[in-house]
């Protein structure tokens, strides 16, 4: 299986009105989102969010693309 840290990940905050907190998106991934109070907590969360993903494309017979790694930093 794929090592789901190795997927680019990018962070951004959330505005106040939609809870506060920080988003983290998965862009290789389509659909792959979480979020946290912290960014740390973000990051931590979208591997679960990762896990998921991988777990059901491999459930439905679909490919998994593979780490971009086009994103340095976000």
């Amino acid at each position: 299986m794929t090592d789901r840290l190795e997927y680019p990940v990018i962070i951004a905050p959330l505005a106040i009105e939609d809870g506060g907190g920080f988003s983290a998106l998965v862009p290789d991934l389509p659909g792959c989102i979480s979020d946290g109070e912290t960014p740390e907590e973000a990051i931590a969360n979208v591997q679960d969010a990762i896990a998921s993903w991988i777990e059901a494309a491999h459930d439905l017979g679909r490919s998994i693309p593979k780490p971009s790694r086009k994103l340095a930093f976000a």
